[in-house]
């Protein structure tokens, strides 16, 4: 229960660190602001953690690393703090916390869950053989972060992914694969009142595509493939000379999205005169569950005193994705409680970070133990 006390105790301090993060918001895509956001991040880690974090930059990214202790690192605690929230969001969503809700962009996606780990390894008085890795660019699929995400899981005993709980609380036990493509067809342009048959035309040819990409999804397996965004055409009397879809692919198992890829590359035009170019491939393997180390987190929850956690299994990824798929056992979810996640009802039930904390700094004990 010295956990649960503390951490209780903490619990000005855990909002006060939260809303310092929300209010530099820090859009993926606005260098500027990840740039403000990453220093922020980093001075409110070096006062928990006593140490300032290494800064790995790769591209243009700055991601930040603390490496605690001198032998090799057993357990991966792992979050971003890159957000989807354009600049501004604050003026419409501010920070606040009102009848036990904390609100903000960017609030539960995921930056209560980066102050839940400081906190939780403070209290843990820094224990040595733990990394902390805090990306920048999660929410853009990790185009940049994911081999050093890759890198720093390789021989750790646990991967554990501070991104936000499932409902009423599960850990995310499981999550689907994510492939994403784009599917062009090239036609020929004609007038669309004067001679529509020496054009070829490309959204026809997309409308049969589409059909057949639908026709990839397997319910029964949990595989779905979804056509996004579409686009074609010149202008409104116009043959359109070429239009692509965009397709969004969620897998459970590593089968099931090379089944789909195959599928998707092996597609063939239909109208005479057309071409199709199919570009894209799996982004995030499936992460798949670990059951011995969701035990270990029931048990150390029953240890403190704290509700059996659920488990959950999920369509969205996460940088749980890869160190799963890299063999590292992986436990996702533990950040904060709470719902909204990209959207306008965002929201963290603040009453609930303590024990969240603690939950989290005593299964890091355990698996150091």
């Amino acid at each position: 229960m010295r956990l649960i006390d503390d951490l209780t105790a903490r619990l000005p301090r855990m909002l006060a660190d939260i809303e310092e993060l929300i209010t530099c918001e820090s859009p993926s895509a606005d260098p500027g602001a990840l740039a403000r956001s990453t220093e922020t991040v980093a001075a409110l880690g070096e006062r928990h953690l006593g140490v300032p974090p290494e800064r790995v930059v790769s591209a243009d990214r700055t991601h930040l690393r603390w490496r605690l202790g001198a032998g090799p690192a057993r357990v991966l605690l792992l979050g971003h703090h890159d957000t989807v929230w354009p600049l501004g969001s604050l003026s419409t969503r501010p920070f606040s916390v009102t009848g036990g809700v904390l609100r903000g962009p960017g609030c539960v996606d995921m930056k209560a869950g980066l102050v839940l780990a400081l906190h939780a390894l403070a209290a843990l008085g820094v224990p040595a053989g733990v990394t902390l890795l805090i990306t920048s660019d999660e929410e853009l699929g990790s185009p940049t972060s994911r081999r050093l995400v890759e890198q720093e899981a390789a021989g750790c005993a646990a991967a554990l992914v501070l991104e936000a709980a499932g409902p009423g609380g599960a850990l995310k036990t499981e999550r689907k694969g994510v492939s994403r493509y784009r599917v062009r067809a090239d036609g020929r342009a004609a007038h669309a009142g004067l001679e529509p048959e020496r054009g070829v035309n490309a959204s026809v040819e997309l409308a049969h595509q589409i059909l057949a990409i639908t026709a990839l999804a397997d319910p029964a397996a949990g595989t779905t493939v979804t056509p996004t965004l579409l686009s074609a055409g010149t202008s409104a009397n116009t043959v359109p000379a070429t239009g692509a879809v965009e397709v969004d692919v969620r897998a459970r198992t590593a089968e099931e999205q090379r089944r789909v890829d195959a599928a998707l590359h092996a597609l063939t035009p239909v109208l005479y005169g057309a071409d199709l170019v199919v570009t894209g491939a799996p982004n995030r393997p499936p992460m798949e569950a670990s059951p011995a180390l969701y035990a270990r987190a029931a048990a150390v929850a029953a240890g403190l005193g704290l509700p059996a956690p659920g488990s959950a299994a999920v369509g969205g990824g996460s940088d749980g994705n890869f160190t799963a798929g890299i063999g590292t056992p992986t436990l996702d979810g533990l950040g904060a409680v709470g719902g909204g996640a990209h959207a306008d009802d965002e929201h963290v039930l603040a009453g609930t970070l303590p024990g969240r904390a603690a939950l989290v700094a005593a299964l890091v004990e355990d698996l150091l133990g």
